[in-house]
């Protein structure tokens, strides 16, 4: 059947549906073309953020476009940072607060957060993560949820959306129907979450249940295979698993935004023009995308493929229509909400420090009481946690007991002669030595190195920031449950206060 639009009417449309990122701390040109052209959301990451000031001329030059315009980030506070992404986050993430299953505090926060965001002009927040960590070596999500237990991931989620949204930013629980139980990056491959659909229902759909029952404004489309549900396409292209299951099953009625349709899981399979024409087909409303490519041709090129496919026959034009009918009316919900009065100051590291957990000889080893030396063995870590984004405890620590010393020990560092004698314990020597891991449990290199270390320095005091393990038993452990500034702050405050 034959497009009852014109080609302009249905670029239109295509370009309402996309939420692009790009580069630069001021709009591009072309941006702000394809605003008066019919776009209606952008995407900010770090690579767009230098300093609060610069995010509210950055947000009022696009709105000068379109006061309506959504403008969206990723920022979960915790390791996932985009706003504080030079600093890292003043905020714990959702496993330390988790950790602490206080539903207050975890609101309190979300509030702080959305008040910091709507400042900055910011209206949609692509957060929380709904996922229950339910696999341990998952690569992925980890400290992102709040824990690997359905009843207390869907508890904070929705006090996370109550909080964030009382700000007047939207919330979007992530990563439905569930990323947690799975060991593969849907950044690179297709994961798939193999459980029945009984276990499905018990396990991963409740969070997103009471994120429904919250009020959520949005949700996000996981990147994965879920045989039990639709044994062919990916969640984010699954009819039965848009359309019916979240739509009709769970009464959802909000916006459907698709995790970055350029990822590995889904553009592998099908080109990222192929996904996006799927994921509209399937049930969703908008298409992120531009974390990874940014340019102006890429936004056309999806555009293009959706104009082509409506054109085509492909996508029904009338499914079109009511993605971006849906995607206008989040757009009034977001800029009629008037802001809320969220901000606490220093509620970030009030969570932080509650989410404080020692084991161990801590009272022989603690509180330092000279000058430690600090080994941090780091991680790669998944495309979700900027590069740039610092977290560890040895600058805090030297804060607090100045003469402090550290070092970074990557995998790749250890291939020399007796490498850890000559960074760690060497230096050591005579000093307190404090070894800092982030899921230590997952790296084999890790575990070797810390084995190492530990046999010959039985007094080390070990700080685990990622997700908690069996590290080193009988030693002074220090639990964080994240990597963000202010859970490095507190860890190192730990180190140095009486019990």
């Amino acid at each position: 059947m034959s497009s009852q639009r014109s080609r302009e009417e249905l670029r239109h449309l295509a370009l309402s549906v996309l939420q692009p990122g790009f580069e630069g701390t001021s709009a591009p040109d072309w941006v702000l073309r394809r605003i008066s052209e019919g776009l209606r959301s952008v995407v900010l990451f770090s690579r767009n953020i230098v300093s609060p000031d610069q995010v509210v001329r950055l947000t009022g030059q696009l709105r000068a476009e379109n006061p309506d315009l959504i403008v969206a980030i990723d920022e979960e506070a915790g390791d996932v940072t985009r706003i504080e992404s030079a600093t890292g986050s003043t905020r714990p993430g959702p496993f330390a607060l988790g950790a602490v299953d206080d539903v207050e505090l975890t609101e309190s926060v979300a509030a702080d957060l959305g008040h910091q965001l709507r400042t900055a002009g910011i209206s949609l927040d692509y957060a929380p993560s709904a996922d229950v960590n339910s696999d341990p070596d998952n690569p992925v999500i980890g400290v992102r949820a709040f824990g690997a237990e359905t009843g207390l991931v869907s508890r904070h989620t929705a006090a996370w959306i109550r909080g964030l949204q009382s700000s007047g930013v939207a919330a979007c629980a992530k990563h439905f129907p569930g990323h947690g139980d799975v060991a593969v990056d849907s950044h690179h491959s297709l994961p798939v979450y193999g459980a029945d659909s009984r276990q499905i229902a018990a396990q991963a759909l409740p969070p997103f249940r009471a994120a429904v029952d919250a009020g959520v404004r949005a949700v996000m489309t996981g990147h994965l295979l879920v045989p039990a549900l639709d044994p062919d396409l990916p969640a984010t292209l699954s009819p039965r698993i848009l359309s019916g299951l979240l739509r009709e099953e769970l009464g959802f009625d909000g916006m459907i935004v698709t995790d970055a349709i350029e990822m590995g899981a889904v553009a592998e399979l099908y080109g990222a023009d192929g996904a996006s024409v799927r994921a509209l087909a399937a049930g969703a409303d908008a298409l992120c995308v531009g974390g990874e490519h940014a340019a102006e041709s890429y936004c056309d090129f999806l555009t293009d493929a959706v104009v082509s496919a409506v054109r085509e026959g492909e996508l029904d034009e009338d499914r079109l229509a009511g993605a971006a009918d849906r995607v206008a009316r989040f757009a009034r919900w977001s800029t009629d909400l008037a802001p809320g009065t969220g901000a606490r100051a220093g509620i970030g590291l009030v969570a932080a420090r509650r989410a404080v957990r020692l084991t161990g000889s801590v009272d022989s080893a603690l509180p330092l009481r000279a000058p430690a030396h600090v080994v941090e063995l780091v991680p790669t870590t998944s495309l979700a946690i900027g590069t740039e984004t610092p977290w560890g405890l040895a600058e805090p620590l030297t804060e607090l007991l100045p003469g402090t010393t550290s070092v970074r020990v990557r995998g790749e560092d250890l291939a020399g002669p007796d490498p850890l004698r000559q960074l760690a314990l060497a230096p050591s020597v005579g000093r307190p030595l404090v070894i800092v891991v982030r899921d230590a449990a997952r790296h084999g290199w890790m575990g070797r190195a810390l084995a190492e270390l530990t046999t010959a320095r039985p007094d080390a005091v070990l700080v685990e920031m990622g997700l908690p393990g069996a590290i080193a038993a009988g030693a002074a452990q220090i639990f964080t449950h994240g990597a963000s500034a202010a859970s490095g702050r507190a860890g190192a405050e730990a180190l140095v206060t009486a019990r």
